[in-house]
């Protein structure tokens, strides 16, 4: 999949747990673990900001564009 979520580098940099995300920004760890392997089809504009605002980063920590090309390698 061309877009890579970093979420989990991000939880370790801030030293998170997904556990309080979770809780702070009113989702189920269930879905935040989905969130984090990427195997979700979207995120909501308001969870990407919640996401920003506990984490105190920006969207572009959190996701990445990868090539298809890149993606194979």
């Amino acid at each position: 999949m061309p877009i890579i979520v970093n979420l989990d580098i991000m939880l370790a940099k801030r030293k998170v747990k997904s556990k309080d995300l979770a809780e702070q920004i009113g989702i189920t760890e269930a879905n935040l673990s989905l969130l984090k392997s990427g195997k979700v089809k979207g995120v909501r504009f308001a969870t990407l900001e919640a996401i920003c605002r506990y984490l105190d980063c920006q969207p572009g920590d959190l996701l990445e564009y990868q090539s298809d090309e890149e993606c194979r390698h």
